[in-house]
């Protein structure tokens, strides 16, 4: 059937900006994305409905090119608050260094989901996705009535299996080497360290599923997508290779992190949010990774006025710098010409096969 994004009429080239919450994924990525091809994605994660609307209209002025919608999936209120507590007492001393107030655990746990979905679908766009669970049959059903295509991030066969059937159009299979995090359907601090590489993750959703696959974890060179695309993917989901674009509204100092030989490697940690990321190894990590509980996302609404201010403050050292396995491989290009290279890259290693 050819690549996904093709058979669906959404894009030349089967290459996906992948949504990165915290105002990295903004609408001039998106649409340059889209503009030369690709699938540019914007991420609603931790922003009002209004906000995510206005951004919306935002892009639809930039691009009339198909783009998507990321959406995270309400969490379940089982946090432990003595666990909360006690890690925000720990960081007294990181809201001292930086003069700032942490903040308020008790924000509401959903991230304005149902308000965004209505937005969705009363103002259609083309693609949603959705991290941290899947959506109801009936919340998938609502969108494609309205002609969305919907794709669920999967971190296992089982979770892709759920969104099969739930009514899924697509699953978005992502490997432990995905920077930023996991989209695990259920956080079971139990199975911290257990997640499954791609090229193992995409052969098992594969047969397990028989929806068009997107491959997604530490992909940042051309030919790597058409390995994944080779393996059965219908397309590639690339995030850290994007942060480093102009258009990104990633922090310089993050996007300067990610070839810095300060920072070589990479940890999943619960440090910043309460869940499991992929980030470059800082001293706040080192420092309080361990201690951090399964606390999501309780543990990122204290930290964010901390992670803030370390920005002002043009401290990289307790920012949540997210990256990918491959963040070494980042190249400062609009992201225009970075998907233009990536095709290439793909005819080339294909190729190189053909020989």
């Amino acid at each position: 059937m050819g690549h996904m994004v093709e058979f669906l009429g959404l894009a030349a080239h089967p290459v996906v900006q992948a949504p990165m919450a915290g105002g990295v994924s903004g609408p001039e990525l998106a649409a340059a994305t889209s503009r030369a091809g690709g699938l540019g994605f914007l991420a609603a994660g931790y922003k009002t409905p209004e906000a995510m609307a206005a951004e919306i209209e935002r892009l639809r002025q930039l691009t009339g090119r198909p783009f998507g919608v990321n959406l995270f999936l309400p969490q379940p209120g089982n946090a432990d608050p003595a666990a909360v507590t006690a890690y925000r007492d720990r960081l007294d001393g990181e809201a001292t260094r930086y003069r700032a107030a942490l903040g308020d655990p008790g924000q509401p746990a959903d991230d304005g989901y149902q308000a965004k979905v209505a937005v969705l679908v009363r103002d259609p766009v083309p693609v949603v996705s959705f991290t941290f669970g899947c959506p109801s049959a009936r919340t998938l059903e609502s969108l494609r009535r309205v002609g969305t295509v919907t794709v669920v991030t999967v971190t296992t066969p089982a979770e892709a299996v759920a969104a099969e059937r739930a009514g899924a159009d697509a699953v978005c299979a992502q490997g432990v080497e995905a920077g930023g995090h996991q989209g695990t359907h259920h956080d079971d601090a139990g199975r911290d360290g257990a997640g499954l590489g791609l090229l193992a993750l995409l052969a098992l959703v594969r047969d397990a599923v028989t929806l068009p696959v997107i491959a997604a974890g530490g992909l940042m060179r051309g030919g790597q997508i058409a390995a994944v695309l080779a393996a059965g993917a219908s397309a590639a989901q690339l995030g850290t290779a994007f942060l480093a674009c102009p258009e990104s509204g990633a922090h310089p100092l993050h996007k300067a992190a990610l070839t810095d030989p300060g920072f070589p490697h990479t940890e999943l940690t619960r440090a910043f949010s309460g869940r499991p990321a992929r980030g470059l190894v800082n001293r706040f990590l080192r420092e309080h990774g361990r201690r951090a509980p399964a606390a999501y996302p309780q543990v990122h609404h204290v930290i964010a006025p901390l992670r803030r201010a370390a920005a002002e403050a043009g401290d990289p050292q307790a920012m949540a710098l997210w990256a990918g396995q491959g963040h070494r491989l980042a190249r400062d290009l609009p992201a225009g010409e970075l998907v233009g290279t990536l095709v290439e890259e793909i005819a080339a290693a294909r190729r190189g096969w053909d020989r």
